[in-house]
């Protein structure tokens, strides 16, 4: 800065003259259109930027020169702070360090977002001072990044424009609209989930409907209890599936609008005429997903289906899966709840990665070692080093299994995918992986809808989706709660208390 100060001396007026000399020299040639001497844009900010030198040169004369540290390290301080702003808006970063990520867009969102193909906008409906009203607009600003100019979003407040509210139909603060050319959307809240939905609802052509066979003991779509598939139909229905219950036996036939037939934990085996409308909806391109519980965990009955699904390469075991790896401790599950971690290639499991799933109560589901022609088959999960596949029915009974040399030993696939030509088929060794109970453990949602999708040919659904945001309470023992008392009320005050008095007390000798 000195070094700056003796080379501004006030005789220095060769500072002033130089710059007005440069602007009118770039003036002149820009009006006799000689504009091959610097890059054409870069005229006008040459000059204005001369005569910006200039003018300072004069001001600092002006004010004196013991003026011009103060001024130097003001303009340093602001080109500082703008090279700051510049560089974060052209490169902006966020970092989420809450458990589970809580505060940033999942997977699905985000390719959700990047693959739009139709101009979306959101106009979300808050009070100016409406606590959620900045976490949308967080939101936002998030799904906006991903989405590019294909995402617009605007924030109203509807006591100010009742018109727009009345347009969009909006009775309720906090309701968001999501609109397209052709379609249009209303969410009652402003969570990631329910607005992603909403965008594959506006964004996609029509409802694929997905049939659930009922008449055999299986999940109940109306059952909200532990065994109950409500959560399951209730997650197919966001992500925009129809779901419908279908008696196979007393219709007959597979109906024409099916997209996917799911075949969810049968307790009895299924009549022929049963078997052959699924074979024929298979034959015609049809797709299904079937989760068949291990007969050793109760009595099912499952001679039909295993023939229906051994034709695309599929085996199904005669056996309960049990596991004592240590993972599933930590859940409290027990060694008929295998913990799977591992996941082999396939679209359906291509985002699982360490996400755990549970599959309950479940047999092995393996691919015959030479599938029938024309059939491409692999199963999709494996059970740990520490599972095998009890066949003793007397030791489950007594409760006390081992493993025997006749049982498989881990890893053990316990789900299985084939594909013919235009047909699809899923098989789960467990249906209580979907039901009431196991569904929202870990990426037992995920891994559901994922084969829903993958059947459905809906191959961009497939993705981890938006976790519900929940609060973590924290639990204090007795001795914790009584030491997060005192240390605020008692221990900290009276430090201070007794710094006061030393201090009075020093004071006082020392006089």
């Amino acid at each position: 800065m000195n070094r700056l100060l003796r080379l501004l001396k006030p005789d220095a007026s060769w500072i002033e003259v130089i710059a007005v000399g440069v602007a009118l020299a770039l003036f002149a040639l820009r009006f006799m259109g000689r504009t091959g001497v610097i890059p054409e844009a870069w005229y006008w900010p040459a000059i204005l930027a001369s005569l910006l030198i200039a003018g300072l040169y004069r001001l600092f004369v002006w004010m004196g020169w013991r003026a011009v540290n103060v001024a130097a390290s003001i303009l340093l301080l602001l080109g500082a702070v703008g090279l700051v702003e510049a560089v974060s808006y052209r490169h902006n970063a966020r970092f989420d360090l809450t458990e589970g990520k809580r505060h940033s867009l999942s997977p699905q969102t985000i390719k959700v977002l990047q693959e739009l193909e139709t101009d979306v906008n959101a106009v979300a409906f808050f009070r100016s001072d409406q606590p959620g009203k900045r976490v949308a607009e967080d939101l936002f600003k998030q799904y906006a990044r991903y989405g590019g100019d294909r995402f617009t979003w605007k924030i109203v407040d509807p006591d100010r424009e009742p018109g727009l509210a009345r347009r969009y139909g909006v009775e309720s603060y906090g309701t968001a609209v999501l609109e397209t050319k052709a379609k249009s959307e209303k969410v009652t809240d402003a969570e990631e989930e329910k607005l992603t939905n909403g965008l594959v609802k506006v964004t996609r052509e029509g409802k694929r409907v997905v049939y659930v066979l009922q008449g055999h003991g299986e999940h109940d779509l109306a059952n909200t209890e532990r065994p109950g598939f409500s959560e399951a139909k209730a997650a197919m229905e966001r992500a925009n599936y129809e779901v419908k219950p279908l008696v196979l036996a007393r219709e007959g036939k597979i109906p024409a609008a099916a997209a996917v037939v799911i075949v969810s934990g049968p307790r009895t085996d299924l009549l022929r005429p049963e078997i052959d409308a699924l074979d024929g909806f298979l034959d015609k391109g049809g797709k299904l997903l079937v989760m068949v519980d291990s007969g050793l965990a109760g009595n099912v009955q499952t001679g039909a289906l295993r023939k229906l699904v051994g034709k695309y390469g599929i085996e199904l075991g005669e056996n309960l899966v049990i596991e004592l790896n240590p993972v599933g401790r930590l859940f409290g599950a027990t060694p008929d709840v295998p913990i799977i971690q591992q996941y082999e290639s396939h679209p359906i499991t291509r985002d699982m990665g360490g996400i755990m799933t549970a599959f309950p109560l479940s047999r092995t589901v393996d691919v015959a070692k030479t599938p029938p022609q024309g059939v491409s088959a692999q199963p999709l999960v494996r059970t740990s080093a520490q599972s095998w596949g009890e066949t003793s029915a007397a030791e489950i009974k007594q409760g006390q299994v081992n493993p025997g040399p006749q049982d498989p030993k881990g890893p053990l696939p316990v789900a299985a995918a084939a594909t013919k030509d235009k047909t699809r088929v899923v098989v789960y060794g467990t249906s209580s992986l979907a039901a009431n109970q196991f569904l929202n453990f870990q990426g037992n949602r995920d891994l559901f809808l994922n084969t829903v999708s993958w059947l459905a040919e809906e191959e961009g659904q497939i993705s981890i989706r938006p976790k519900e945001t929940k609060q973590t309470p924290v639990f204090l023992t007795a001795q914790q709660a009584q030491a997060a008392f005192l240390l605020p009320v008692v221990v900290l005050p009276g430090l201070v208390v007794v710094g006061g008095i030393v201090a009075v007390v020093r004071r006082r000798a020392s006089k």
